[in-house]
């Protein structure tokens, strides 16, 4: 069975895609309902801006269905501000309702202490253990683009994190929902095992 990766308007997907199918995926790049609903997963990738991100995701009518899917029990991975779109609301650009798969608000990066965006490689924290990561090296490093992050950083969907002058969740899930900060399509030898070991997860 298929994985759906959710098409909304909200970055370039071909290196999900390439990732994806490296990692033993069969993939299928959509908005449509009817695929959405069939797959056996889903991934929910995304570069942009939340508001814009939520507007594409409310006029697609993707929202609801993305909640009705995972309440079913269907597995759901997202990616960067598909991550940060799985919390209950994004200070981005005021005050943006998402999603509300997990609890926990986005916010910015605090102002004047950091260079913002947060970009490039960063370690890895582990905080308890899940299958995606299991078995990475020591001090495994992965790449980071992104101006927001989820707080408070030490709530129980906090698999790992990074320092960035603050904690910054960086791999967070609950059940059948799970989410990357950093893009694991970037991220090297780490990366690849991570997309080998979330293949595992979704196919399980």
């Amino acid at each position: 069975m298929k994985t759906a990766i959710i098409d909304y308007d909200a970055g370039n997907l071909a290196n999900v895609v390439r990732a994806a199918e490296r990692a033993g995926l069969s993939v299928e790049v959509t908005r449509n309902p009817e695929v959405i609903r069939s797959a056996k997963s889903l991934i929910l990738p995304g570069v942009g801006a939340m508001k814009d991100a939520m507007e594409h995701l409310d006029g697609y009518g993707l929202s609801g269905l993305i909640r009705e899917e995972v309440k079913n029990g269907k597995k759901l991975a997202g990616i960067c501000l598909g991550m940060q779109a799985l919390y209950e609301v994004s200070e981005e650009n005021g005050h943006i309702p998402a999603l509300g798969l997990l609890p926990g608000r986005i916010v910015h990066f605090p102002e004047g202490k950091l260079k913002v965006p947060h970009m490039g490689w960063n370690e890895l924290v582990i905080h308890r253990p899940h299958e995606v990561l299991e078995g990475l090296p020591l001090h495994s490093y992965v790449y980071f683009v992104h101006s927001y992050y989820k707080t408070p950083g030490d709530t129980e969907d906090v698999i790992a994190s990074a320092d960035y002058g603050v904690t910054v969740p960086a791999v967070v899930g609950k059940d059948n929902v799970l989410g990357f900060q950093f893009h694991p399509e970037k991220s090297g030898s780490v990366g690849m095992a991570i997309w080998d070991r979330l293949a595992k997860w979704f196919m399980k």
